[in-house]
C-alpha cells in the first residue's frame, strides 16, 4: 500500500510538473508570437508610412505605451530623465515647481511646490494643463510633459490651464527657476509650541528635521508640535520612514507587499530619539501623497498624533527605479504599502481624525457669487490606478466624499515661514490645529 501511494505521489508530481511546464511553454509561445507581431508592425511602418520613421522614437513610444497600460506611476526614463530624477531627489531641479499626474489623458496638478513660480502664480491642485507652449498635452506621456515644463533657468514657459470653476482656460507664462527643494521649515507659534512644515521627502529631510527639532528645543521645552504635510507629494520612502521613526519608540511604521520576496518588507521604529513625549497634530489634505501618507498613517495608528484636515491623495504603492544598461531606467510599481494596522490606503487615502475643510478668507476682495468648486485630484481618479485589496468596513465607515469634492482645501500661500503666526488669520486649518494642540497639552498636563 505504501509503495502504491508513493508511486501515485510520484505520478501526480510528474503530471503537475508536466502541466506547469506546458503552461510555461504556452506563455513563452504567446510572448514570442506577440513579439513577432510587434516586429511585423514595425517593419510595415518603416516601409509604408508617409514619412521616414525614426525607429528609436517609435520603439520608445511602444515602451511608454506598454508601461502606461500598467498603472499611472510606472514609466520609462531616458538617460536624461534618469539624470533629472537623481537631481530632484538630491534636492533641486530647474522648472516651474509642480507635481503632476496624468488624468483623463491630460497632465493634472497634484500639488504646487511651496514658494515656486507655479505656487506664486496661483496654480492649484486639480488644475489641468491643456497646453504647454501652445502644444496640446492630450497625447503627451507624463515624462514628456515634465520634460517640456522643465528647462534652462530664466527661460519662459507658457501653460494653458483649465480649472473647473472657470468658464474658459487661462494662460500663465512662468519663468523657470532652480527649484531648491527645501523640504523642512520650522518656527515657534508660541513659546514651546512649534510648527514644522515638510514639503517633500528628499535625501536630506531627516537630517534637516533633526536640526530643526534641536534648534526649537534649545529655545524652549517642546510642549506641542504641528507637523504640516499638506500638499506634500511624497518622495523617498526611506526618508518618510525615518521621519516617522523620530516620533515613535517602537512598533511597525509601514510594511510593503509585492510579488517578489524582496518586496516583502517591514519597517519598525527604534527607541531613543526623545521626541515622543509631547502632543502632536498632523495637518493633511488632498495633496498629501505617498510618503506623507506613510508618516500620517503611522502616527495615527500608534495614537501618537491627531490627524486633521481632509482626506489624503491615496497613493499606497511603491515605485522601484530599475536602471537599464544604456543609462535609461524604469520607474516600476513593485509593491503596495500598509499602515501599522494592516490597512492599505491605496485609492482611499488617510481619513483625518478631525475633518477641517480649508476656507478662503480674503477681506480685500469684493463679494461675488459662489463658484462651482473644483474637484481635487486623488489616486482613485487616475486611470488604471491599482485597486485597494483591503477595502472593508473600517474604511467605508469613514468615507469623506464631501472632502473629496471640495476645492477649498489647498494650502494658503504662506510666504516666509517666520510669518506663519500672522498667516493663521487666513489659514483656518492651521488655526484649528493650534487650538487643538493647546487643548491636548492642557489635557496631558505637559506644561507641568
Amino acid at each position: 500500500m505504501k509503495r502504491f501511494l508513493f508511486l501515485l505521489l510520484i505520478g501526480l508530481c510528474c503530471i503537475w510538473t508536466s502541466a506547469y511546464a506546458a503552461d510555461e511553454n504556452k506563455q513563452e509561445h504567446e510572448i514570442y508570437r506577440d513579439l513577432e507581431t510587434f516586429a511585423n508592425v514595425l517593419t510595415l511602418i518603416q516601409q509604408y508610412h508617409v514619412d521616414e520613421i525614426d525607429s528609436n522614437k517609435v520603439i520608445t513610444g511602444a515602451i511608454n505605451g506598454m508601461l502606461g497600460s500598467l498603472d499611472p506611476h510606472s514609466a520609462y526614463m531616458t538617460p536624461e530623465d534618469f539624470k533629472d530624477l537623481e537631481e530632484e531627489t538630491s534636492g533641486s531641479f530647474t522648472g516651474i515647481g509642480i507635481e503632476i499626474s496624468i488624468r483623463d489623458g491630460v497632465p493634472t496638478t497634484v500639488a504646487p511646490i511651496e514658494g515656486t513660480p507655479a505656487d506664486r502664480q496661483g496654480i492649484k491642485s486639480g488644475d489641468q494643463i491643456v497646453r504647454i507652449n501652445n502644444e496640446l498635452t492630450k497625447t503627451m506621456t507624463l515624462t514628456e510633459a515634465v520634460k517640456k515644463l522643465r528647462g534652462a533657468k530664466g527661460t519662459p514657459v507658457t501653460i494653458t490651464v483649465y480649472r473647473q470653476e472657470w468658464k474658459e482656460p487661462r494662460e500663465f507664462t512662468l519663468i523657470r527657476e532652480a527649484i531648491p527643494l527645501v523640504s523642512v521649515r520650522y518656527t515657534e507659534l508660541e513659546p514651546g509650541f512649534s510648527y514644522i512644515r515638510i514639503s517633500n521627502f528628499q535625501a536630506t529631510t531627516t537630517k534637516d528635521l533633526r536640526n530643526g527639532l534641536k534648534n526649537l528645543k534649545k529655545k524652549h521645552r517642546l510642549l506641542g508640535m504641528i507637523l504640516d504635510l499638506r500638499n506634500n507629494p511624497g518622495g523617498l520612502l526611506d526618508q518618510a520612514v525615518k521621519v516617522a521613526d523620530l516620533f515613535l519608540d517602537k512598533g511597525v511604521i509601514v510594511s510593503t507587499k509585492g510579488r517578489n520576496k524582496e518586496e516583502q518588507m517591514v519597517f519598525e521604529a527604534h527607541p531613543g530619539d526623545g521626541y515622543g513625549d509631547f502632543p502632536m497634530v498632523v495637518l493633511v489634505n488632498g495633496g498629501s501623497a505617498s510618503g506623507s501618507e506613510i508618516v500620517a498613517g503611522a502616527l495615527r495608528d500608534h495614537k501618537r498624533a491627531v490627524i486633521m484636515g481632509t482626506t489624503t491623495f491615496g497613493k499606497g504603492s511603491v515605485q522601484t527605479i530599475l536602471p537599464l544598461p544604456d543609462g535609461a531606467g524604469l520607474r516600476l510599481t513593485t509593491a503596495k504599502y500598509y499602515t501599522p494596522s494592516g490597512e492599505s490606503i491605496q485609492a482611499t487615502g488617510i481619513k483625518p481624525d478631525i475633518v477641517v475643510h480649508q476656507t478662503s478668507q480674503d477681506d480685500t476682495a469684493a463679494p461675488s457669487p459662489p463658484a462651482k468648486t473644483a474637484k481635487t485630484i486623488r489616486e482613485k481618479d487616475l486611470p488604471r490606478h491599482l485597486e485597494n485589496d483591503r477595502s472593508g468596513k473600517k474604511q467605508s465607515e469613514n468615507t469623506d466624499e464631501a472632502g473629496d469634492n471640495s476645492g477649498e482645501e489647498e494650502l494658503q500661500q504662506m510666504g516666509d515661514i517666520h510669518q506663519v503666526a500672522k498667516r493663521m488669520e487666513q489659514d483656518n486649518q492651521l488655526r484649528a490645529a493650534f487650538e487643538t494642540l493647546k487643548g491636548l497639552a492642557r489635557v496631558s498636563g505637559v506644561r507641568q
